[in-house]
C-alpha cells in the first residue's frame, strides 16, 4: 500500500516546474519543509508529485499522515506510528531511528486542524534526529526552528500580451482545445486557481464552454462541485469553509466583513468596514495579518518608509474571488451586510473628500494617485444600489468630491452617469443636490451638450440663491461661459467671466475657482485682445489656491498658446502649443489635448508651407468638433505612479 492509497493516480501537475525544483533540492537538506498557500492551490498534490518521482529512482520512502482525517493532537503521534508501521508504545527516539534506517521522508498533510501539534511533534522528532526529512503542507507555516517555507500562489492566466499562462494550459488538460480567450475569461473569473479550474472543467459534460463563461459572469463558482477524495475539495465553498471553522469568532467576522471590498485595500480602509462594538478597531491589524498568515488574504504591497514617519505607504491586502464570494454569504448569514455596506460607503466618501483637498493642495500627482489605488472601490460605493436616502447621500458626497476625476482628468462621460443616476435619489433641498447639479451641468457644458447642461444649470442657479451660494453662482458663470464659447459667443462668454472671477472663493476645495476662470477670460480673449488675454492669464497665476495646480498651470500654458498664434509669430506660437499640448497630456484632459493637437497641426502647416496664420473664419470646423475617440482615458500621472 502507497502512502496515498486513498487517493488514486496522481493527476498532471501543471505550472509548477520552480517550485518543484526547489522543493526536490530542499529534500536534500535536513531543514523541515512546509508548503504553504490559500485553499485549492495545489499543495498536497506539488508534495505527492516530488515525493513519487523521489522514491521511483532513489532507495526513499515516504510516511505520510493526513492530518485533517479527523484526527485529535493527541492522535497525532500515534497515526504516525502506525504509518511507520511501528508499536503504539515506540518513542520518539525509536521512530527516529526507524525513519533513518528506512531514509523516510515524513510528510504531514494538511496540517491546518493540528498545526500547533504537528508544531510540537516536528520539534520533538528533530530533537531525536536534527538529520529526518520532513514535509509539511498547511495554509500557514508550522513555526518550528530552520523552517524552509515553500509559499504556493494561484496559477499565472497570461504571461504577457497574447501568451496564455499554467492556468490556461490546465484547464485546456481537463477541456481539450478551445477558444483562447474562452479558456482566458475562465481562468480569469476563477484568478488562477487550480482547484476552482478542475471543479469549473467539470461541468463542461453539462454546458458548453461559451455558457460555461456566462455562467461564471453572472454566479460565483463556490458550489461547482466534483468528485474528491477529501470532502473539503468537492468544492470551493467545502475548502473555504473548512478554513473558516479554525479562525477565531473576531477573525470570522473580520473576513466576512472585508468581503465588501472589491479590490485591494490598506488598514484604514479595512478599519473602517470592520470597526464596530463587536469588533475593536485596534484589533483589525492584528486579524488582517493572521488572515494573511492563514492564507485567506493575500499581501499585495508590504509597508514602505518608516512607521509614523509621514513618508512611507501602509501595507495593502487583497481578499481573493473565492474567499471574497465566501465571506459575502457568511455577512448575509449574519444580517450584517447592510451595515458593512454603509461603513463602506462612508469610508468611500472620507477617501473621496481627502482626494479633493489633495487636488486642490500642493501634490495632484497623490490625489490621482489615490483615487487609481482605490478606483475598485469608487465604482462600487458610486454604483451598488443605496439602502436609504441617506445611504444615497454618502454616495453622492463621493461623486461631487471627484469632480476633478470627471471634469479635469477626461472621465467626463462616467462622471455624468453616476450624477445623472444619482440625483434623483436625495433630497430636493439639500446642499450637496445643488453642487451635484451644477457638476452634472458643467460636465455636459465641457462636451457642448446645451440641451443637457442648461436645464442642470437652470436648476443649480435656483438651488445656489437658495442656500445663498456665491462660490455656487461663479461657477454656475463658468460652466455658462464654456457653452458660450462652444457655439463662438465671445461677448457672452466674457461677460460670464468677469462675474465669475469677481466672486472670491469661500470653499476652494471644490470646483474651479477663480483662478480657473481668469485662465479660461484668456482662452476667451486671446483671438480679440492679446493684452487683455495676457493679464487675464498673469492674473490666473496670481490668484491660484496652490503652486502645484497643474490643471491650472497646463491651462494657461493653452491660453499663452491661442494668444501667439493670434498676435505673435508662427515659431513662437508652435513651441508655447508643444509645452500646453505636453501639460496636457500630463493631466489627462482630453478636451484640451484635442485642441493643442489641432493648434499643432495648423502651426506646423503653416510653418512647412508658408502659409500665413489666418483667424478662423465664421462656420469653419473648430478644435472641439473634432475626433475625441484616441483621447487618452487615464490620466498620465498614473505612468508617473507606476514607476515610482
Amino acid at each position: 500500500m502507497t502512502a496515498w492509497a486513498d487517493h488514486g493516480p496522481l493527476p498532471g501537475v501543471v505550472g509548477r516546474a520552480r517550485e518543484h525544483e526547489q522543493l526536490a533540492g530542499l529534500l536534500d537538506g535536513p531543514a523541515p519543509i512546509t508548503l504553504t498557500g490559500p485553499a485549492g492551490v495545489g499543495k498536497s498534490l506539488l508534495a505527492r508529485a516530488v515525493l513519487e518521482e523521489r522514491t521511483a529512482d532513489r532507495p526513499d520512502t515516504v510516511v505520510r499522515v493526513a492530518c485533517w482525517d479527523r484526527l485529535t493532537a493527541d492522535e497525532l503521534p500515534g497515526a504516525l506510528r502506525d504509518a511507520a508501521g511501528l508499536s503504539p508504545r515506540s518513542t520518539a527516539e525509536e521512530l527516529a531511528a526507524h525513519c533513518r534506517a528506512h531514509r523516510t521522508i515524513v510528510l504531514l498533510d494538511d496540517c491546518d486542524p493540528l498545526l500547533d501539534a504537528c508544531g510540537a511533534l516536528v520539534r520533538t522528532l528533530l530533537r531525536a534526529e536534527p538529520a529526518l526529512r520532513i514535509v509539511a503542507t498547511a495554509r500557514r507555516p508550522l513555526g518550528v526552528p530552520g523552517e524552509h517555507v515553500l509559499p504556493l500562489s494561484p496559477l499565472p492566466v497570461t504571461l504577457g500580451e497574447g501568451i496564455t499562462g499554467p492556468a490556461v494550459e490546465l484547464l485546456a488538460a481537463h477541456t481539450g482545445p478551445g477558444a483562447p480567450e474562452l479558456l482566458v475569461a475562465v481562468c480569469r473569473a476563477l484568478e488562477g486557481c487550480p482547484l476552482a479550474i478542475g471543479l469549473a472543467a467539470r461541468q463542461l459534460d453539462r454546458m458548453t464552454l461559451p455558457q460555461l463563461v456566462a455562467r461564471l459572469k453572472t454566479e460565483d463558482p463556490l458550489h461547482f462541485s466534483g468528485p474528491s477524495p477529501t470532502t473539503r475539495h468537492t468544492s470551493l465553498h467545502a475548502a473555504h469553509t473548512a478554513g473558516y471553522a479554525l479562525c477565531s469568532p473576531l477573525d470570522r467576522r473580520v473576513w466576512a466583513r472585508l468581503s465588501v471590498l472589491p479590490g485591494d485595500f490598506d488598514p484604514w480602509l479595512a478599519g473602517c468596514v470592520c470597526a464596530s462594538s463587536d469588533v475593536p478597531s485596534a484589533a483589525v491589524d492584528g486579524a488582517l495579518e493572521r488572515l494573511r498568515a492563514a492564507s485567506v488574504l493575500e499581501r499585495v504591497r508590504d509597508a514602505t518608509g518608516a512607521p509614523g514617519s509621514g513618508t512611507g505607504l501602509p501595507p495593502r491586502y487583497r481578499l481573493p474571488c473565492g474567499a471574497r464570494e465566501f465571506g459575502r454569504l457568511r455577512l448575509r448569514e449574519a444580517g450584517d451586510e447592510a451595515a458593512a455596506l454603509r461603513r463602506f460607503r462612508q469610508a468611500c466618501a472620507a477617501l473621496a473628500a481627502e482626494a479633493q483637498i489633495t487636488w486642490q493642495g500642493t501634490d495632484q500627482h497623490l490625489a490621482v494617485r489615490l483615487v487609481e489605488d482605490e478606483r475598485h472601490h469608487f465604482d462600487a460605493a458610486l454604483t451598488r444600489p443605496p439602502l436609504d436616502a441617506e445611504d444615497a447621500l454618502a454616495a453622492l458626497e463621493i461623486a461631487v468630491s471627484l469632480w476633478f476625476q470627471w471634469a479635469a482628468c477626461g472621465y467626463r462621460r462616467e462622471g455624468r452617469a453616476h450624477l445623472d443616476r444619482l440625483l434623483p435619489l436625495v433630497p430636493e433641498d439639500s446642499a450637496l443636490r445643488a453642487r451635484a447639479l451644477w457638476l452634472a451641468g458643467y460636465l455636459a457644458a465641457q462636451v457642448n451638450a446645451p440641451t443637457a447642461a442648461e436645464p442642470l444649470l437652470a436648476r443649480a442657479w435656483t438651488a445656489a440663491v437658495l442656500h445663498a451660494d456665491t462660490d455656487g453662482l461663479a461657477r454656475i458663470a463658468h460652466a455658462h461661459a464654456a457653452l458660450a464659447l462652444y457655439r463662438e459667443d465671445t461677448a457672452t462668454a466674457v461677460a460670464c467671466l468677469e462675474e465669475a472671477v469677481q466672486h472670491t472663493a469661500r470653499d476652494p476645495w471644490f470646483g474651479p475657482g477663480p483662478a480657473h476662470s481668469w485662465a479660461l477670460l484668456a482662452i476667451a480673449l486671446a483671438p480679440l485682445d492679446a493684452a487683455r488675454a495676457r493679464s487675464a492669464a498673469r492674473r490666473a497665476w496670481e490668484t491660484r489656491h496652490a503652486d502645484c495646480d497643474f490643471w491650472l498651470h497646463s491651462t494657461i500654458l493653452y491660453a499663452h498658446a491661442l494668444i501667439e498664434r493670434a498676435h505673435s509669430d508662427p515659431a513662437t506660437a508652435l513651441q508655447a502649443c508643444r509645452k500646453a499640448l505636453a501639460a496636457k497630456q500630463l493631466i489627462g484632459d482630453p478636451l484640451f489635448v484635442t485642441g493643442a493637437r489641432t493648434m499643432l497641426a495648423g502651426l506646423r502647416h503653416g510653418l512647412r508651407t508658408g502659409t500665413p496664420h489666418r483667424a478662423p473664419t465664421p462656420g469653419a470646423p473648430r478644435w472641439w468638433r473634432g475626433d475625441t475617440a484616441d483621447a487618452r482615458r487615464r490620466p498620465f500621472f498614473s505612468r508617473l505612479r507606476a514607476g515610482s
